[in-house]
């Protein structure tokens, strides 16, 4: 992987004012911390900072962040966008030591498909998209993959079904779904709209049942009262 320098001046004025001209000028306020140094404020030029988390590290990118013509290993730790048009506001870089694990959020990627999941008019729902991991910077991973090609319907995939790369461990409870095969809503309301209709038609045909069973009754009692008319008119006789 190609070497990420980012140049950071110092020197910058600390408030709301200042901070607003720098960011319009295409300046991005920041702050550097950690391994145990004073925190230091410097200004990072937008299109440079945008260069170096689009790689494929993304946020996690090892970055030699150069300050006053001396380079610090560094990550970005934060990101304040604004709310709405959500332009960086501000960012935080931590200094990191290439031999001391660092605590970074890793995205979650499925691989594979759920053939079977999809046949049974099913969808298989994220429930974790980035795991938090312990690593040194070398061992950080650009991505953790998880296969869900053979997920059934109602089965999950759960953290202690990643497999983390060599260096790299994970505090998460081992029992927190990550992936999880069901029904989609749709498929249950049809399925619950062809049950109410098998229900009514049952009801509509037990009725109907009943209905001729009442008539059949009448019908009996009809020809019982006209049998018994005709024994006293014989025996009038």
């Amino acid at each position: 992987m190609d070497e990420i320098v980012l140049t950071a001046a110092t020197g910058r004025t600390i408030g709301t004012r200042p901070s607003r001209r720098l960011r319009t000028g295409g300046g991005i306020p920041a702050v550097v911390y950690g391994l145990d140094q004073d925190p230091v404020t410097v200004t990072v030029e937008w299109p440079d900072l945008r260069r170096a988390i689009t790689t494929d590290a993304g946020l996690n990118a090892v970055i030699q962040l150069e300050i006053d013509g001396k380079r610090q290993l560094s990550i970005v730790k934060d990101i304040q966008r604004h709310p709405v048009r959500r332009d960086v506001l501000h960012v935080d870089f931590i200094r990191i030591d290439p031999d001391r694990a660092v605590v970074v959020d890793v995205p979650i990627v499925f691989v594979g498909e759920a053939e079977e999941v999809l046949n049974n008019d099913g969808m298989v729902d994220q429930n974790l998209f980035a795991l938090t991991i312990r690593s040194t910077p070398a061992n950080i991973p650009t991505e953790i993959e998880i296969d869900i090609s053979a997920l059934t319907i109602g089965d999950s995939l759960r953290v202690a079904d990643l497999v983390l790369p060599q260096g790299v461990t994970t505090e998460v409870d081992p029992e927190d779904a990550v992936a999880v095969a069901m029904i989609t809503r749709s498929t249950l309301d049809t399925i619950a709209a062809e049950e109410e209709a098998a229900a009514a038609a049952l009801a509509a045909e037990l009725a109907e049942e009943g209905e001729e069973g009442e008539e059949g009754v009448e019908g009996e009692e009809g020809a019982e009262a006209s049998g018994d008319d005709g024994e006293a008119d014989a025996s009038d006789e």
